[in-house]
Order: C-alpha cells, then sequence, then structure tokens
C-alpha cells in the first residue's frame, strides 16, 4: 500500500538549502512549497494546508521562534520541525516549549531526516483520530482541562502552561490512577528520538507541580511511581486522608 503524499513547507532564508531541500524531497514524493521568511510561512499556512513544516531556527524579520509562536496560534497539531546550526540546549527547550515537534541540527541527512517528518506526521494523524475522546473535558478534584480550548483551571482559576506542559498534563488526565513510564511520555509528547531523556522530563513535571498542586513537595495529583514513570491520582485517592508524601521528581 503506498504511502499518502505529505505537503511540506520549507522556510529557510538561504536559497541553497531550500533548493536542495525541496529537489530531495520532491524525487521522494513530497508536495513542497518554499519561504525564505517567516512572514512569508505565515501567509501561505493560512492559505493552504500543508501536513508539516521545516522551519530553520535564524532567520531574517521575525525570526524562527517568533514564526513557531505564531503558527502554533492557529495551527496547534500542525507538525513542526526545527532547522539549527546550532545545538544548544537553552534554544533547544524555548522551541519545545512553544510546541515544536522536532529539533534538527544542521548539517543533517536527508535520509533521517525523512524519518523524522514521516514519523511526526504518523504520530499526529493518530492523535488526530482520537480526538471526539481526547477532546473530553476532564475534571478531577479541583483540576478542570478542556482540551479543545487547550485551557486548565484550578478552583476556577486559569493556570498558564507551555505547549508542552499541557501535553503532559493532558496525556495523564487522559489515562487518570494508571501508570505512565517515562519513556511512554517522552514519546507521546515529544516523539522516539526523546524517550530516553529522563532529567528532561522531570524537570517538566518540577514545573508543572508548580502550577497545579498547592505543596510540590507533598503533590497530591501528579504522583511519581520510582523509577517507572507519573501518573494522575483518581478521585478516590484525592478524597482520602491517608496519602503518604511523594517524590517531587
Amino acid at each position: 500500500m503506498s504511502q499518502p503524499i505529505i505537503r511540506v513547507l520549507v522556510v529557510d532564508d538561504e536559497p541553497a538549502i531550500r533548493r536542495a531541500l525541496s529537489l530531495s524531497l520532491l524525487e521522494l514524493g513530497f508536495l513542497v512549497a518554499e519561504a525564505s521568511r517567516g512572514e512569508d510561512a505565515l501567509k501561505l499556512l493560512r492559505a493552504g494546508p500543508f501536513d508539516a513544516v521545516l522551519l530553520d531556527m535564524r532567520m531574517p524579520g521575525i525570526g524562527g521562534i517568533e514564526t513557531l509562536r505564531r503558527i502554533r496560534s492557529f495551527a496547534p497539531r500542525l507538525p513542526i520541525l526545527m532547522l539549527t546550526v546550532c545545538d544548544q540546549e537553552v534554544e533547544k527547550v524555548k522551541a519545545f516549549d512553544l510546541g515544536a515537534d522536532d529539533y534538527i541540527v544542521k548539517p543533517f541527512s536527508i535520509p533521517e531526516l525523512i524519518a523524522r517528518i514521516r514519523a511526526t506526521v504518523r504520530r499526529v494523524g493518530v492523535n488526530a483520530e482520537n480526538e471526539p475522546i481526547e477532546n473530553e473535558t476532564i475534571e478531577i478534584g479541583i483540576i478542570r482541562m478542556e482540551p479543545a480550548k487547550r485551557s486548565v483551571t484550578k478552583r476556577g482559576h486559569p493556570v498558564h502552561l507551555t505547549p508542552k506542559e499541557f501535553d503532559i498534563l493532558h496525556y495523564l488526565m487522559s489515562r487518570v490512577g494508571q501508570v505512565v513510564t517515562h519513556q511512554k511520555l517522552l514519546t507521546a509528547v515529544w516523539g522516539e528520538n526523546r524517550a530516553e531523556e529522563i532529567e528532561y522530563l522531570r524537570t517538566y513535571v518540577r514545573q508543572l507541580r508548580m502550577k497545579i498542586e498547592d505543596d510540590r513537595s507533598n503533590p497530591r495529583y501528579l504522583l511519581t511511581e520510582a523509577h517507572i514513570g507519573y501518573r494522575f491520582a483518581d478521585a478516590s485517592e484525592l478524597s482520602s486522608n491517608m496519602m503518604s508524601p511523594r517524590s517531587r521528581r
């Protein structure tokens, strides 16, 4: 069975890179459009459907990070892979916080890039198939999540989460009471290439606890299963007064 045609927007200010990427993608059966600046990319994305975006981090004009932020404001599920010559952790975290799906450092091999594009599009597509269930409002204790609006409240007050924080919390709340391993959570939110970065995940969990827990050192909602992963407490646990302290990690 043939694979579906994937429509890719290549956004890079260097003509040689755009040309090389476009030719390689076209030869492999992709449909390709190009933009040299973030402003042009936004116009193209609003004018027609795309399945993935290859977005250069550093460009003139509004730049890659601001372009990413604006795309996410109207296309929260569109797969976006960031391209950059810099492999700094700060840049990676910033891109992921704003909703990037993957991060590829130049120079990279075309087979690796193609594999990542297909994997990201497939993962987002699988999630989209579950939208009717995934979009149901979830209310557990004092925490209420409305996935369709990507909003979270605590005791009725808005909780401001980054895109990745929201994705982590949504994945756990939609599986309330179930233990989710580090690898499964990392794969679900970032993809298979991030499945071993447990410390990275722990940083996000600590940030989440600061926002949703009354006492982050003794969490009642986002619970740690030592050496395994995390789970979101169910109603029966929350109503009990016999909960033992949980790890901060």
